[in-house]
C-alpha cells in the first residue's frame, strides 16, 4: 500500500487517534515501517514511555521483533504535526543512505544525527 504522506520506501504500519482518560485532548499515535522490515519509526505521546513529558516522541527501532532489536529516542517535540514532520525527514535521510542490511547502522546514525535535538 502506498501512502501519499510518506516516502516511497516506507509504509504506515499503524495509525490511530485516541483521547486519554485524564484529558479531553485528542492524542495521535503512528508507526512507520521501512520496506526492508529492518526499521520502524514511532510517533507517539512522550508520556507513553512513562515519562512525565508533554508532547510527542519520535523513536526508531532497528530490527523490530527480533532479539537484537534496539530502540533509540530521536527527538521529543510539542506537537504531533512537528514530530511527524521530523519523522518524514528521518525517513528521507535513512532511505538515501540505506543500501541493504549491512548499511542499517550507518543509515540510522546518519538520519539520527541530522534529526536529533542539538543541545
Amino acid at each position: 500500500m502506498m501512502d501519499a504522506d510518506v516516502p516511497s520506501a516506507w509504509n504506515t504500519e499503524e495509525s490511530r487517534t485516541y483521547s486519554p482518560v485524564d484529558t479531553d485532548r485528542e492524542m495521535q499515535y503512528r508507526t512507520y515501517r521501512h520496506e526492508s522490515g529492518d526499521l520502524r519509526l514511532k510517533v507517539a505521546p512522550a508520556s507513553l514511555d512513562g515519562e512525565d513529558h508533554p508532547g510527542y516522541a519520535l523513536t526508531a527501532t532497528s530490527y523490530p521483533g527480533l532479539d537484537l532489536s534496539e530502540t533509540i529516542r530521536v527527538r521529543t517535540v510539542l506537537t504531533f504535526e512537528r514530530c511527524n514532520s521530523i519523522a518524514r525527514d528521518f525517513m528521507d535521510l535513512f532511505s538515501a543512505n540505506y543500501d541493504g542490511p549491512g548499511s542499517l547502522e550507518d543509515a540510522l546514525d546518519y538520519a539520527y544525527e541530522r534529526t536529533r535535538e542539538h543541545r
